[in-house]
């Protein structure tokens, strides 16, 4: 069971903050990873309307063949998106919890703008600590 890397995506569909927890990764340009995190946004935006029950959230798990990528969508439409092994069973509860810390570092940070990238060494710190140290891109 491993944890791959996290991304925070804006309610627009733009990358606010990107981490590696794995060197197996590929490694990806910038732009690469904008372009990756508004695909998912999109592909997020379809799938909230494809259900054949009313309303719905959107994708929450898409799975790879070696990897599965868990969703959670808050209340403002910001998306936490958590890469991990097909194994992990931990995925959810990882992400409520980096939403909290989001909540804490983040969001309670009065020179943080919202919408825009993260740049919070208190999120970091929390972030090393839930999930591990990491390799930045």
């Amino acid at each position: 069971m491993a944890i791959f890397g996290l991304w925070v995506i804006n309610k627009a569909g733009g990358l606010v903050y990107q981490r590696n927890f794995a060197d197996g990764l590929a490694q990806l340009t910038s732009n690469e990873y904008l372009v990756l995190a508004g695909t998912l946004h999109g592909i997020h935006a379809i799938t909230s309307r494809l259900s054949p029950m009313g309303s719905s959230s959107g994708a929450q798990v898409i799975e790879g063949e070696s990897f599965k990528m868990t969703i959670l969508l808050t209340v403002t439409g910001t998306k936490f998106v958590l890469l991990t092994s097909l194994a992990e069973v931990s995925a959810e509860s990882t992400l409520q919890k980096v939403y909290e810390a989001f909540a804490d570092a983040v969001m309670k940070n009065p020179f943080h703008t919202p919408e825009m990238p993260i740049r919070s060494e208190g999120f970091d710190t929390r972030i090393t600590a839930l999930i591990g140290s990491s390799q930045t891109s």
